[in-house]
């Protein structure tokens, strides 16, 4: 999504957001540690805004916290939020909804994409990424801690999204051409915990 709005006429994008829980200074969901998430940032040439939330966090609280985010510096300014939602359309609305609501817009410049083409496509540009996060009721177990490539996505069951737009997996991407250099990063333990499979992705020498 960043490759795609960096190519498209209009304004840069200003910085990154996302969500850390703070009891485990990791990005939530996707279990990365913090370390690496700043590095991909330095990587990426944008200030990062990180959000902190509670392991365990209400509705009441994420959008709290998302709201006094997006009303401070360097968010403040911003009239335009970009996701990379591809198909999701009550996630779409949620997020339209909640935006309107302090007067920013949401885009999804990756919007009905065909997840198929988009991953191969993704692979082709040269990105590099790491499958950190598997939803083991959803795709077997096995498949945390691999590369995302041509043979991972042959691999994968007919019945899961190659891009898992619906939560089967979660990508820690390290490398390609948003990058300045590639984020120095080697995969570490593999651990079940609250119904998923993480895989730990730990800083490298480059």
């Amino acid at each position: 999504m960043l490759r795609e709005l960096r190519e498209r006429s209009g304004p840069a994008p200003r910085a990154l957001i996302t969500t850390v829980t703070a009891e485990y200074g990791r990005i939530s969901m996707h279990g990365v540690r913090r370390e690496l998430l700043r590095r991909q940032a330095r990587a990426a040439g944008l200030p990062l805004v990180e959000v902190e939330i509670p392991a365990v966090c209400s509705n009441e609280v994420y959008e709290q916290r998302m709201g006094q985010a997006l009303a401070e510096a360097p968010l403040a300014e911003a009239q335009t939020i970009a996701f990379g939602d591809l198909f999701l359309s009550d996630i779409r609305a949620y997020r339209e909804e909640r935006l309107s609501r302090v007067g920013k817009q949401a885009i999804f410049p990756l919007w009905e994409r065909d997840t198929s083409a988009l991953a191969c496509e993704f692979i082709a540009a040269g990105f590099e990424a790491v499958l950190v996060c598997v939803d083991p009721r959803r795709l077997d177990p096995s498949f945390a801690g691999r590369r995302f490539d041509s043979e991972l996505l042959a691999d994968l069951p007919p019945d899961v999204d190659p891009c898992g737009e619906n939560g089967e997996f979660h990508t820690f991407v390290y490398a390609g051409p948003i990058f300045s250099a590639p984020v120095a990063c080697q995969v570490g333990e593999i651990v079940h915990r609250d119904g998923f499979v993480f895989c730990d992705v730990l800083t490298a020498d480059a």
